[in-house]
């Protein structure tokens, strides 16, 4: 039987996948690929378009397509055997593409394309794939001598294995802990679906009374409004201390000398790159140029949120003493007390909203919305093969009819997955070779409380601002026009612009006139009212200066870990931490917190030196979204200039310049403040 990561077919045939077939596959395409570039190159003495970079383009797309479902899979069906299989091809595809990146003739064949006089006549797309190439062949070391080439590549493999026993131990460290509960009176406060989930857990587990967890819908729940404050510490102490040296798990899946040997490596790896750090490197795929830039901006938007965040603690300390005469606030004292407050000041609570938001109505709402910006159509098609029942598989199509894009749905918790929410290519759009257009299709994975007995699946405000906001990547894949991959939906966009559209979808999850058919209560059906949708409003920057002062230090600690590291020192990362609270963290922080050991995004993920761009992307978001404000949220010409000029566009230019195209001058950052509340 032909093994079916091999086969090239438009979806993935996720039930055929065993984890047994994943190395074979994996090894087999890498060296067919290899094959195929000495042969390239050894016959090509004046590439062009047709004879080089299509052909590479074509190779790259086969290893992903056969890449992506395994990847997807480890990351929300894992089992050990998966794990094994995955963790296993990471050494082979960091060798891969190791080995592609640093073949010397393949560089000279792109150099030689770009210095051709056929170059002049490709379009912008193809000049900026042929020039972001040449960048990365630099990047990956093509430049460096032999021994130090090897070296790169040896630090490059070394670097994959880290950052997968990273994420692996924080998903164990996770999955590991539980607490049963007999005594309902112990869950005093929770609201009646965390309660029924937690029943939900316990049965599945075969258990007795209530089971909670440390998947984030779990312990969002109980430190927010679990009225027993040892519970609140004890799930406090647990999620805190995850994959790290303290508390319950202390050790057993320690990610603390993990961290170092990444910094380690990185470091190495920007030094024999020619780069003084890694946040230098980080930056040579960015908007921002300079390190100093990126500093500048932190500590700008840190002094400015500090003074708010400072009188919003205060507030706090004042009312939990007041109200409940509590001496001392607590870290795990912090969202039980400030849902207290919030409750007394805006009389709502996210638990209020959630049966404002059933996903069904939430799902509906959010695809009218990108009908009236885009003029798209949205439909399922239950006829396609998914990974686990809860899965829902749609398809994009646009005003002429024409399908432009496909995704998953994946929005439930559950065990074996991992946390958080994220969208990822399972395509990407480009030109096949026979002549055809590959349609882009994504996944979007959240981790949302899953139906409940008859009861649909409700969402708090939060989530639904998380729902849209991955659909807002999705569209950036999906939407685009680009067939070249390399620059296609947000390939080739730089890494703090590619969270423009997805923070730019948030926005209209606060408009009234969009809430009328993004909201319906699940039962009544009636959409948000206004008194509640007015006290949302005003509750929407509720301790924002708390907020955005949290955002900043998890951007100047993850900065400044790489900036600062030093071979001699290491990375200190405790100690830089340490002093970004000093200067900038307004509230309490327990002794044993090890936020930073299952910190995901900067050790495992692609926002090493890079969680600034968040904030980055969110001036240029609010400002692109200040345009609707002026012409009308709904305007359909202001919707098509958006679709056309940065949605369509991808990466085939650069960031700065679409931005500039749409909005007629450079990002401005009022609109940000403006939009949390920080001006006077």
């Amino acid at each position: 039987m032909t093994n079916p990561l091999l086969i090239d077919t438009p979806l993935p045939r996720f039930n055929d996948i065993q984890a047994e077939s994943v190395e074979p596959a994996i090894t087999e395409i890498i060296e067919r690929n290899l094959k195929a570039i000495d042969a390239l190159v050894e016959k090509e003495a004046s590439p062009t378009w047709a004879t080089l970079v299509a052909p590479i383009e074509d190779l790259d797309d086969k290893l992903n397509n056969a890449w992506s479902p395994v990847g997807h899979l480890n990351a929300v069906m894992n089992t050990q055997a998966l794990r094994q299989a995955y963790n296993n091809c990471l050494p082979k595809l960091s060798d891969y593409g190791t080995k592609v990146g640093q073949n010397q003739r393949l560089y000279e064949a792109y150099v030689a394309l770009k210095g051709s006089k056929e170059y002049a006549s490709y379009n912008a797309a193809e000049q900026k794939v042929i020039s972001n190439a040449i960048r990365d062949f630099k990047l990956s070391g093509v430049a460096l001598e032999k021994a130090e080439r090897e070296k790169f590549a040896q630090l490059s493999q070394k670097l994959s294995e880290l950052q997968s026993q990273f994420q692996d131990n924080v998903m164990d460290a996770t999955d590991h802990w539980h607490l049963d509960v007999i005594e309902s009176q112990m869950l005093a406060g929770l609201p009646e679906q965390a309660m029924k989930l937690a029943k939900q857990v316990a049965e599945k587990a075969g258990v007795s009374g209530w089971r909670l967890t440390l998947d984030f819908p779990c312990y969002q729940s109980v430190i927010t409004y679990a009225d027993n404050r040892n519970l609140r510490q004890k799930i406090h102490e647990a999620y805190f201390t995850r994959a790290s040296d303290k508390g319950p798990d202390a050790g057993k899946w320690d990610n603390s000398a993990k961290m170092e040997e990444i910094l380690a490596t990185r470091h190495e790896m920007a030094k024999l790159l020619g780069f003084n750090n890694y946040a230098e490197r980080s930056l040579a795929k960015k908007m921002a140029k300079t390190p100093h830039e990126v500093m500048n901006f932190l500590l700008d938007l840190a002094k400015r949120a500090k003074p708010f965040a400072e009188k919003e603690f205060t507030e706090l300390q004042n009312f939990a003493k007041a109200e409940f005469d509590v001496e001392k606030l607590e870290p795990w004292d912090i969202a039980y007390y400030s849902e207290k407050l919030r409750q007394k000041r805006f009389a709502i609570s996210q638990e209020t909203l959630r049966p404002y938001f059933p996903l069904p109505t939430v799902l509906v709402g959010m695809f009218e919305v990108v009908k009236r910006l885009y003029g798209i159509s949205i439909e399922e098609n239950t006829h396609v093969e998914k990974w686990h029942p809860d899965v829902r598989f749609f398809e994009i199509f646009d005003e002429n009819k024409q399908l432009r894009g496909q995704f998953y749905l994946d929005l439930f918790a559950r065990n074996f997955k991992r946390g958080g929410a994220w969208m990822d290519e399972a395509r990407v759009r480009r030109l096949l070779p026979n002549g055809k257009i590959q349609t882009p299709v994504a996944y979007l994975t959240c981790n949302f409380r899953a139906p409940i007995d008859d009861a649909p699946s409700l969402l708090t405000h939060d989530e639904v601002l998380t729902l849209f906001h991955e659909f807002g990547h999705g569209l950036h894949h999906m939407l685009t026009k680009i067939d070249c991959a390399g620059v296609s939906g947000i390939n080739g966009v730089a890494w703090d612009a590619v969270e423009l559209p997805s923070q730019f979808m948030e926005n209209w999850c606060w408009q009234k006139e969009a809430l009328t058919f993004i909201s319906g209560h699940y039962q009544t059906f009636e959409p948000l009212p206004n008194d509640l949708l007015e006290k949302m409003t005003r509750a929407r920057n509720f301790q924002s200066g708390m907020m955005l002062l949290r955002q900043l230090e998890f951007s100047l600690f993850d900065f400044r870990i790489h900036l600062e590291y030093s071979p001699e020192e290491g990375g200190r990362i405790q100690e830089i931490l340490d002093e970004v609270r000093k200067d900038f963290c307004v509230v309490p922080i327990a002794p044993y917190a090890r936020f930073q050991h299952s910190f995901g995004h900067i050790f495992a993920g692609g926002y090493a030196a890079g969680y600034y761009s968040y904030l980055w992307a969110e001036v240029l978001s609010q400002d692109a979204f200040a345009k609707f404000e002026e012409d009308g949220i709904f305007n359909p010409e202001t919707g098509q200039a958006f679709l056309q000029k940065i949605l369509e566009k991808g990466g085939s230019e650069d960031a700065e310049n679409l931005f500039v195209d749409f909005r007629g001058r450079e990002a401005d950052v009022t609109p940000l403040l403006r939009h949390r509340g920080l001006v006077a």
